[in-house]
């Protein structure tokens, strides 16, 4: 995202208007070079002069004298950013042009002009417009006067100035007014350049003037700076060739100023931009300022105040600089104009860019394809931080990755006038990625809830699931009194099974058992509460007693029974016959456990006994028994009762019963033996034992064999040779499961 904002206009822009800004105001203010000077045209000036607060008006004799007095004092370039373009009076005129020539080290300032022009068709007809800029250089006597000329163009629009021209690409490259100032400052030390010039190509520097009065007479400054940039551009690698030998040829004895003067030269002629941006010193007045009028009264001061003035050697910016707002005209807003007040006006614009030149030290965006790299592979690390952390290490990472990059940021700013991108580093990327790390960690933890909720899916019921996988700690409190069924099943000659087959082969094949068991269960309502070994429990729970639940539990144990009929014929080799046992009532459904080790499972008298009840069928070789509270008022089965009994290890007795078929499925034979079996249990609960064993051989004739039968026939040979008792009530006490 970051990468993406910068390629649009977004990125560097908000870069340009508000991170600009930000490093200014946490660089501070920065010491301004001792060699340049601003001499201000101010309403204090005015007011001591008696002068007009207009310029424009004043006399340009007082001009004059200014520039003598500066000429004196050794100014080593006097530069004019006023416009003299018109005539005055002659006077005065020829007094200026007079001290122009003799200091022999002044720049004036060209106005830029932009002239509509109308274009014609050949028919006449209007072709549309086009913008010419013309340059209007100073009047003649003031042109020929000064050493040089030279435009500097300033957008005045709403938005601060943070960049000045070079060169202006409307004028053939003509430099500008800081670029002229420097390149006549510099010819103190143009012989040098020339001897570097020579070493690296020795070419190039036979075309250019070795004699500086033959620079001034015949090409001038302006001419020469367009020739030396012509010659650094055709081969860029004579800028690197010319810093190399001056490296060589410094020596502990060489004039460090001299050095550093001779590479900003070289440094300006190597780049090829048309622009650069201004490295501000700090608000209005950061330059040495010194107003017009005490320049003037220089002579009437003492040497000590003199000493305050010290003008020898350096470069002259003299133009209209105010110290009251309402008072500013011609002045530009920049990045230190809201904080103090005042912007900064033309000239100081002007000795700032030419500052700059002399430090070699303008602000330096990076490089773009470096500046992508930058956002790309911070944008990736706070990425990966995002991701991989915590939330509250994630917030501690980034606030010291983001201290540790403006630390480095504003060094490199403070320093080397390096500019690395901040806005779109510190304010951007960092809550794009705190926000997709949120994001992306929402999914994942979503993504692993899904994950869990499924796999808890196989093991709990839906909602029990769905409460786990939102918040583990209603693991201790999920308790609730249910009203539920609860069916039970049992498999024959499993343990024998067991030890016919390899472990994988037995997974695999109780997998299928087990699949063809939790199919029916799970269509008609139920849940599988519970597998061990070759046993599962299956529940059917609600609030409230409901027929519903009966229903789907009765249906599911018939479909059991059915489907492993055919499971049993499909297989070969290996026979699972199932008993299933059903019992209603309350029931604590819950996570039942402690420390690290939990189950959902219900919980009662009623899970065991339709366990036992289960057990009961090995008895009575039957598949399905119920008790009487699950068919109970439930119509559509066919079944038939079966006996009261006390089940091993119970108190109570349950009447119990045993669910055959549905009812329409129950053929007549079926009818007419249980009406006989119904007969021959009254006669049993009567005593009445051999008239018992009559009717339960004739179920066994009607039927071909019945379990339940044989087993009473049994039971009532035992009571003929022992007695029950008088007290017996007819229930059959279990003793074993």
């Amino acid at each position: 995202m970051g990468v993406c904002i910068n390629l649009t206009y977004l990125g560097p822009e908000l870069e340009e208007n508000f991170g600009l800004d930000l490093l200014f105001g946490l660089r501070g203010l920065r010491q301004t070079p001792p060699d340049v000077l601003v001499v201000s045209i101010d309403k204090e000036s005015a007011d001591a002069l008696n002068l007009p607060d207009d310029p424009r008006k004043w006399p340009r004799s007082l001009h004059a004298s200014l520039v003598e007095k500066l000429s004196s004092e050794g100014a080593s370039v006097i530069a004019f950013d006023m416009i003299f373009t018109e005539k005055h009076s002659i006077r005065d005129d020829n007094a200026f042009a007079a001290a122009l020539k003799r200091a022999d080290n002044t720049v004036l300032c060209e106005r830029m002009k932009v002239e509509n022009v109308l274009l014609r068709e050949d028919e006449g007809n209007h072709g549309g417009e086009l913008n010419i800029t013309k340059i209007i250089a100073p009047i003649e006597p003031f042109s020929q006067a000064a050493l040089a000329s030279a435009p500097f163009p300033i957008p005045k629009v709403s938005n601060k100035v943070s960049q000045y021209w070079m060169f202006t690409t409307v004028s053939g490259d003509k430099p500008t007014l800081p670029v002229v100032a420097f390149q006549v400052f510099t010819m103190q030390v143009y012989d040098e350049f020339i001897r570097i010039l020579k070493k690296a190509d020795p070419d190039q520097s036979d075309a250019l003037p070795h004699d500086k009065n033959a620079i001034i007479n015949t090409r001038g400054i302006g001419k020469l700076i367009q020739d030396i940039r012509h010659i650094f551009q055709s081969e860029p690698e004579i800028a690197e060739k010319m810093l190399e030998e001056l490296q060589k040829s410094r020596t502990s004895s060489t004039d460090q100023k001299k050095y550093q003067i001779i590479r900003s030269l070289i440094k300006m002629y190597q780049n090829n931009s048309n622009s650069r941006y201004l490295n501000f010193y700090g608000p209005a007045r950061s330059i040495p300022t010194i107003p017009y009028y005490q320049i003037l009264a220089m002579k009437e001061r003492s040497s000590e105040d003199r000493q305050q003035f010290d003008i020898k050697g350096k470069t002259v910016f003299i133009g209209l600089s105010q110290l009251s707002p309402i008072d500013q005209r011609e002045s530009f807003y920049t990045v230190y104009s809201e904080s103090h007040g005042l912007d900064l006006s033309g000239i100081e614009i002007v000795a700032t860019a030419f500052a700059n030149l002399i430090e070699d030290m303008p602000v330096q965006p990076v490089n773009f394809r470096v500046y992508l790299i930058i956002i790309f592979f911070w944008g990736v690390g706070l990425g990966i931080i995002c991701k991989q952390l915590s939330t509250t290490a994630t917030f501690y990472s980034i606030i010291g990755l983001i201290t540790v990059y403006m630390i480095l940021a504003v060094f490199q700013f403070k320093n080397y006038g390096v500019w690395y991108p901040v806005i779109t580093t510190i304010f951007v990327q960092p809550v794009l990625a705190i926000f997709a790390g949120l994001g992306w960690n929402y999914i994942e933890v979503r993504h692993e809830r899904q994950n869990i909720r499924k796999a808890l899916g196989f093991y709990l019921p839906d909602n029990i699931a769905d409460q786990l996988s939102a918040n583990i700690e209603s693991i201790h409190s999920s308790h609730q009194i249910v009203f539920g069924i609860c069916l039970s099943t049992d498999a024959e000659q499993y343990s024998s099974l067991a030890e016919t087959m390899v472990p994988k082969e037995l997974g695999n094949f109780m997998n299928r058992y087990y699949e063809t068991i939790f199919k029916p269960i799970k269509e008609h309502g139920g849940i599988v509460s519970d597998v061990i070994g070759d046993s599962v429990l299956a529940i059917w729970i609600s609030a409230y007693p409901e027929s519903v639940l009966k229903q789907g539990a009765c249906t599911a144990a018939l479909e059991i029974s059915r489907e492993m009929l055919k499971f049993n014929k499909e297989s070969v080799n290996f026979k699972l016959p199932t008993r299933i046992g059903l019992h209603s009532g309350h029931i604590l459904m819950g996570n039942i456990g402690a420390i690290d080790h939990y189950e959902y499972r219900p919980v009662g008298d009623i899970v065991n006994t339709a366990t036992r009840i289960e057990g009961l069928n090995k008895y009575l070789k039957t598949q399905i028994l119920v008790t009487k509270e699950v068919i109970n008022n439930l119509d559509g089965f066919f079944t038939r009762e079966i006996g009261e009994f006390k089940l091993a290890g119970k108190t109570k007795s349950v009447i119990i019963h045993e669910l055959v078929c549905r009812l329409e499925e129950a053929n007549e034979q079926q009818r007419k033996a249980y009406v006989v079996f119904t007969v021959a249990l009254e006669l049993f609960r009567k005593r009445s034992w051999d008239e018992a064993i009559g009717e339960f051989q004739e179920t066994i004739n009607i039927l071909g064999s019945d379990g339940p039968s044989e087993f009473y026939i049994k039971l009532c040979r035992q009571n003929k040779e022992i007695d029950p008792g008088e007290l017996w009530d007819g229930v059959i006490a279990m003793e074993k499961k």
